[in-house]
């Protein structure tokens, strides 16, 4: 990279004023002198030159900062810095060297990085940046382009499909989310007592695997809730994360990429092995609805599958749509509270604080729905983790048609990365730069905090994930403290900052990631 960084050079703003003034100046000049070798018509065409510039140089245009153009060795440059380092990783990069909007080319393509919370706010808010950008080609091979909702930007399926995701995150079905998420967590927790589960391995010293302990819950309750039919865990979560590791690859390849066709398949094989898989749990829920005498409970593949027999979706975009309901959380969810239990061991004031809250809102029952309001430290702890250490922290738009942001012109068809993990430590937090409940005491407004976005293409599973994230944490800490590895701090964790900010996982570095799990007095707020 430090080629790069010796080629690219911050862009150096014309001085059109001074150009204006000698320009004008030698027009006079040749005036009052009378030259005969400057015609009428050439002092004319000076003057009308002289008015343009002074008329252009006075419009809402700005020159967007970034790297130079430098004959096509500056778009190739950055995007190779996107391609080497990530996407998440270049974008905290140039927004670092330039500002809060930077100009710079992804696959050929102008690409507008935007940290600035008002900008990042109009984007997010107008519906004339509902679509993503990503190779076609890419997408395609994992089943994305114009299926399913996450990657779809074929804009009018995507509102269609929308409603089936909106229909199941919300309303009634987030009212059973408390009871779901508290009989999974508890009974991987059970798992642990007795030696192992289908996804957790603890040994005889307490060691747990506690990122497999997460993903394996968070995708049984994904499955309790959206689809309803039994799975491996195991296998099933093997699958997700090469789905994930080929998603992260293949999104902004270039097209000569998947013209070898052994990498071609080599991807495709991968997000085919998920694709099987689900496509044989859709057909076990559509057995199931077949053989039932009586529908109660009517979960987001049954939809879907009622959807497709009255000719409404494909069967492709019904096992998109599940596919992405269930690697949701394990690719995301559960990776946050991993890291919100590091940031909860790094600061113990604050781990005091959210386990006196649970024990006096809890006590010694079962979380109910009704308690989620009350635990306001837990909320802000939440809160502050998505701002200080997000797995997601930024997301890619596209323009459909031409704007003007902050007095930048943004034309039709660019591509926009709104990088709002680095809007979260620049702009409005008191410590934005530390990790501390006094960020949340007060509600900050909404354009300065996005941990899900906003506006018509925000997350739709925004509210089921805080439900989520507070009873999976308290059913977890209400029985055990947590207790690291030495040495493990969410600073020395090796992570990647592609799609999303993950832990480098290997079978060298596996036992970094597990933790003890101390059975917990309640009350006492110690170990027994």
């Amino acid at each position: 990279m430090d080629l790069i960084s010796a080629c690219e050079r911050a862009m150096t703003p014309v001085g059109l004023n001074a150009i204006v003034s000698d320009l004008v100046s030698v027009s006079q000049n040749a005036t009052v002198a009378g030259s005969p070798g400057i015609s009428m018509a050439t002092r004319t065409l000076l003057l009308l030159v002289c008015l343009l510039l002074v008329a252009w140089s006075h419009t809402d245009k700005k020159s967007v900062p970034g790297p130079y153009f430098c004959l096509g060795v500056g778009p190739v440059l950055s995007y190779l810095r996107f391609i080497w380092t990530g996407i998440g990783t270049a974008s905290n990069y140039y927004n670092n060297k330039y500002g809060d909007i930077v100009r710079v080319w992804i696959n050929g393509e102008e690409t507008l990085i935007i940290s600035r919370a008002s900008a990042v706010h109009h984007v997010l808010k107008h519906g004339h940046y509902t679509s993503r950008f990503g190779s076609k080609l890419g997408l395609s091979c994992i089943g994305m382009n114009e299926r399913g909702i996450i990657f779809n930007n074929n804009v009018t399926l995507w509102k269609k499909i929308r409603t089936y995701f909106t229909k199941a995150l919300t309303g009634p079905g987030l009212q059973q989310t408390v009871d779901v998420c508290v009989s999974s967590t508890q009974t991987h927790l059970d798992g642990l007592r007795g030696g192992h589960t289908e996804t957790t391995v603890s040994d005889s010293l307490g060691h747990v695997d506690v990122l497999g302990l997460l993903r394996g819950t968070v995708v049984d309750i994904s499955n309790r809730l959206f689809l309803g039919v039994p799975v491996n865990e195991k296998e099933l979560l093997l699958k997700i994360q090469k789905y994930f590791d080929t998603w992260q690859t293949v999104l902004i390849k270039p097209d000569i990429y998947f013209k070898f066709d052994w990498i071609h398949q080599r991807h495709k094989k991968a997000a085919q092995e998920l694709q099987d898989a689900i496509e044989s749990l859709v057909e076990q829920k559509r057995r199931d609805i077949e053989q039932a005498d009586k529908l109660d409970n009517i979960n987001f593949t049954a939809e879907l599958i009622f959807a497709q027999n009255h000719g409404e979706l494909s069967a492709e975009n019904v096992r998109q749509c599940v596919l992405e309901m269930v690697i949701a959380a394990p690719d995301t969810l559960s990776v946050s509270l991993f890291f919100m239990l590091l940031l909860l061991k790094q600061n113990p004031d604050v781990e005091l604080q959210l386990l006196q809250e649970i024990d006096t809102v809890v006590g010694d029952g079962q979380l109910q729905n009704g308690d989620l309001q009350k635990l306001q430290v837990l909320e802000s702890f939440i809160n502050e983790c998505l701002r200080f250490h997000p797995v997601v922290d930024f997301t890619m738009r596209r323009a459909l048609s031409d704007d003007i942001i902050d007095g930048y012109s943004v034309p039709k068809g660019i591509n926009i990365i709104l990088n709002t993990g680095h809007m979260h430590r620049t702009e409005f937090f008191h410590k934005s730069n530390e990790f501390s409940l006094e960020n949340f005491e007060k509600n900050p407004p909404r354009r300065y905090f996005q941990p899900f976005g906003s506006g018509p293409r925000a997350c739709v599973g925004k509210h089921i994930a805080m439900v989520m994230m507070k009873a999976i944490l308290v059913t977890l800490l209400s029985q055990y403290s947590v207790c690291l590895h030495k040495g493990l701090t969410l600073d020395c964790l090796p992570q990647t900052n592609n799609l999303s900010q993950q832990p480098v996982e290997n079978e060298q570095d596996a036992e970094h990631f597990t933790m003890r799990f101390l059975p917990r007095k309640r009350g006492s707020w110690q170990t027994l």
